[in-house]
């Protein structure tokens, strides 16, 4: 290992067959950067987590802005947390609307949320939506970690059939957009996920000449690939330009581990056997990969569907019988509301899991929780009316000290949840005039 003459942010530990960078230790610093500076900082990591079917509106915002408000019933479990993290109010997801479309709310919100644009209504494979802000921030500055971003959920993808009213399942199933037209996969296995993390790409010739091998196997994919363009139909070269995405993604993720060093887990660490049969232990293992990601610099940018758009999913460990989505459409029984604060705190305690555990991990001048900024929250309000204006939104972390938390903040009728995201992504270093329907980055954060 190299001494504090010399280290690099990638200094790594080596062994076991698997690799993983060490997380950002200030004492292995050289003495040039022992006080704080730019080149010193801890990077900045940037999540987005999504609950479908809106939420409860009744239990969710809190009553009174500023600092000193009360938080409510279904934020409860963040009471631990209140000092790292902010509510916003106000925020409207407008592309999830009909404008023009009929029915379809629920595909329509997954689609914008972070894309921010209005899906087209199809159900077949010409399917458009709009490049996510996640995936604006991975390909600016993907290329400074080992994988892109990560996209984690608990419901299996579904990129085909029609799901919602004339709309692609992929639109309920795909947070992340790399582009208009290639919507980015969430993997649900935590034995994948580990995986892609952490797989093993030792310094040995034999591997690196199967890489460069494939390497030019794919080339030559890709050359046969597009002397077939002029002999496609339109839906056809659509359906090749996706696939075509995919394999130069592969390509150029194939080149740049051939790169970077090998490194070795953390103590401790194993890797996860299958996914859990408890739903709870499911979310909470993605969770754990997700932090560990963030920690060892693995990637900067996270997404997490805690279910797909629409779901049905059932959660009686809190007790709640029926499906998701069905006691989201509440007719405004009590019976029905309850349950759906239930749901909605079970999902806050979910995502207070991972505030716990990020904040447990110093680094730098505070926590790992400290250089995060992590966006929770739905596009539909209230899913009874499917209502898209006032989404439920919670932003945790400080941003790498660039974040006021501690607070409840309303921002003005019809606010684009857009200019958040553009706060967001120039505040990890991503600066881009307008995205979806913004106007403005989002001030006062």
């Amino acid at each position: 290992m190299q001494t504090n003459a010399g280290i690099s942010r990638r200094t790594v530990l080596k062994g076991a067959g698997v690799a993983v960078t060490l997380p950002f230790m200030e004492s292995l610093l050289p003495k040039s950067l022992a006080t704080p500076t730019a080149a010193a900082r801890p990077p900045i990591r940037m999540g987005f987590f999504y609950v479908p079917n809106g939420v409860n509106m009744t239990s969710w915002f809190p009553t009174t802005e500023g600092p000193n408000y009360t938080l409510s019933t279904t934020l409860q479990p963040l009471e631990p947390f209140r000092s790292d993290f902010q509510v916003l109010g106000g925020l409207t997801l407008d592309k999830a609307r009909a404008n023009g479309d009929g029915a379809g709310d629920h595909a329509r919100a997954g689609a914008s949320f972070l894309t921010c644009a209005q899906a087209r209504k199809t159900s077949g494979a010409n399917f458009h939506a709009g490049p996510s802000a996640d995936q604006i921030g991975a390909a600016r500055l993907g290329d400074r970690t080992r994988i892109p971003s990560l996209e984690v959920g608990i419901e299996r993808y579904r990129g085909t059939g029609n799901c919602d009213s004339g709309y692609s399942c992929v639109y309920e199933t795909t947070l992340a957009w790399r582009n208009a037209t290639s919507p980015v996969p969430t993997e649900v296995d935590p034995r994948i996920i580990f995986s892609r993390l952490f797989a093993a790409r030792p310094n040995d010739p034999e591997v690196v000449r199967r890489n460069r091998l494939r390497g030019s196997v794919l080339n030559a994919v890709l050359e046969e690939a597009n002397s077939l363009q002029t002999t496609l139909s339109g839906s056809d070269r659509q359906k090749l330009d996706q696939y075509l995405t995919n394999v130069t993604e592969l390509e150029a993720r194939i080149g740049r581990a051939d790169t970077l060093p090998p490194v070795t887990l953390p103590d401790g660490t194993t890797a996860p056997r299958s996914i859990p049969s408890d739903l709870t232990a499911h979310y909470r293992l993605n969770l754990d990969l997700l932090a560990l990601a963030f920690q060892t610099d693995v990637t900067r940018i996270g997404t997490f569907m805690l279910a797909k758009e629409g779901s049905e999913q059932q959660y009686r460990m809190v007790g709640v019988t029926g499906g998701h989505h069905s006691i989201s459409h509440h007719q405004n029984r009590q019976e029905n509301l309850e349950k759906l604060t239930k749901i909605n705190t079970f999902h806050i305690t979910q995502f207070a899991y991972l505030l716990e555990k990020l904040k447990s991990i110093p680094e730098g001048e505070g926590t790992l929780l400290d250089n995060c900024m992590l966006a929770y929250g739905s596009g539909i309000a209230d899913g009874n009316a499917h209502a898209h204006n006032n989404i439920p939104i919670l932003l945790a972390g400080k941003g790498g000290g660039t974040l006021t938390t501690g607070r409840f903040v309303r921002y003005p009728r019809e606010t684009p949840v857009a200019n958040l995201w553009l706060a967001m992504l120039e505040r990890f270093g991503v600066s881009v005039p307008n995205f979806g329907d913004s106007t403005g980055v989002l001030r006062n954060l």
